[in-house]
């Protein structure tokens, strides 16, 4: 059978160098590098919010979005219902129930689609379901320690104990309830609802706190930890605190969090209102030294799609919180860390790719390597353009990098070696992508 795609004189990045190389792909897969533009493994994000909710964004434009970024595959949530909402979560309502939501949604998706499984009831039954749920490919699990669907510790430490049993993994959002719903009542008592005071009724050590008693109860229960979109340097050291050889505590942040600071609310008003919220300067220089340290495994986008309209609101409690980003996290990231600081280039797939496949068992995404899936960006590092919202293929109206002067620009996506975006115009229909059924991850492998 001859070959479905040759990529002729490219430099492959791959988590460990740089490799002149010719790529060769058959029915989906590639099947050699010959050595010889920037081709790079298809970014997994593992933190994106369709189809729920807390977004606007359906399968069909949300990983529209992905596949104009160099996105290739994403792992989505499943909402178990919890009270006090009128929407499809609301009553009654399992997380199988919810999984087999999702999955039907997602067959109009243009990437490949895995689901975390996101618990937001405190009731026994929910931990009967988990084994079947991991045996059936779903191996990670989300919990809040915040909001109205927010969990108690001594539950959260019984998932925490059956996760463990199962060889799966817990994805936290950590931020001190407490401390968070008294500084905002404070606020609203006050009237201080302009967008630049946002950030301080979700302050940094909120979330460091949180985070330190998520991590104790992880490193007692022996659970795989990932904290999710670490946005400050005290909630950083808490994760490194507890990483030793082979350690089962990592964790994530976000291109929002590498590449803006607080001070956007003043020009972009609650458009960047996201939680935990954006934080100073020294705080993004953190995070990268995080990033160069290892301690932060992995560069997401938490994408999550409003209309403007609905954050742009006179007091910032009254609007929505989230940004979409998927779209365009690949070149503002490369923008800002390689460009600017000095990442490299293996780092960049390291960080967007090669990590979120390992740790949440995506085992044919994120690397070139023969054998695996044929998903490939072809990606100019010379190119410069600006960002506009006009371009959206997601169903937000804005973007919070909204002419952003950007060098490095995804030119094609490839999906298992077809074609599925150009020159900014997605090329497959939708229900191309498919669902990943993960194994469990091995995470002393790496």
């Amino acid at each position: 059978m001859g070959l479905d795609l040759l990529i002729k004189d490219g430099t492959l990045v791959t988590p460990d160098g740089l490799v002149e190389a010719n790529l060769l792909v058959e029915d989906g897969r590639i099947v050699g590098r010959v050595s010889h533009r920037e081709t790079l493994p298809g970014i997994v994000d593992p933190h994106v919010h369709f189809e729920g909710p807390n977004s606007i964004d359906t399968y069909r434009s949300g990983t529209e979005a992905a596949a104009l970024g160099g996105v290739t595959s994403v792992v989505n949530f499943a909402w178990q219902a919890w009270e006090g909402s009128d929407t499809p979560w609301s009553g009654a309502g399992t997380l199988r129930e919810a999984v087999d939501r999702q999955r039907e949604a997602a067959a109009s998706s243009l990437v490949d689609v895995a689901l975390h499984g996101t618990i937001t009831r405190e009731r026994p039954e929910v931990l009967d379901e988990l084994e079947g749920l991991v045996e059936d490919g779903v191996v990670s699990f989300k919990v809040f320690t915040t909001y109205d669907f927010g969990l108690r510790n001594g539950f959260i430490e019984r998932i925490f104990e059956k996760l463990s049993e199962l060889d799966a993994v817990a994805v936290l959002h950590t931020e001190d309830d407490d401390v968070c719903t008294a500084r905002e009542d404070e606020m609203r008592r006050s009237g201080r609802g302009d967008p630049v005071s946002y950030p301080e009724s979700r302050p940094t050590h909120a979330e460091a706190m949180a985070a330190d008693d998520a991590v104790r109860l992880a490193l007692q229960s022996g659970v795989k930890y990932y904290g999710i979109h670490t946005s400050c340097a005290e909630a950083a050291d808490v994760i490194e605190a507890a990483q030793t050889d082979n350690s089962r505590i990592r964790g994530e942040t976000c291109v929002h969090y590498t590449t803006l600071t607080e001070a956007a609310h003043a020009d972009q008003g609650n458009l960047p209102m996201i939680a935990p919220p954006l934080r100073s300067e020294a705080d993004v220089d953190s995070i990268f030294e995080h990033l160069r340290g290892g301690t932060l495994d992995v560069v997401s986008t938490d994408h999550v799609a409003y209309k403007s309209d609905s954050k742009q609101v006179e007091n910032w409690w009254d609007g929505e919180y989230g940004a979409n980003s998927v779209q365009r996290s690949l070149p503002v990231f490369h923008d800002e860390a390689v460009l600017k600081r000095g990442l490299s280039y293996p780092a960049l797939v390291r960080l967007m790719s090669t990590n979120p496949a390992r740790i949440f068992g995506l085992t044919n995404k994120g690397t070139l390597e023969v054998g695996t899936d044929a998903d490939i960006v072809v990606f100019d590092p010379n190119a410069t353009w600006t960002v506009t919202s006009e371009d959206n293929a997601s169903k937000a109206d804005f973007s919070i990098y909204e002419g952003r002067e950007l060098t490095g620009r995804v030119e094609r996506t490839y999906l298992r070696g077809t074609c599925i975006a150009a020159d900014g115009e997605t090329t497959v229909q939708p229900g191309y992508g498919r669902a990943i059924t993960r194994e469990r991850p091995d995470w002393d492998a790496f």
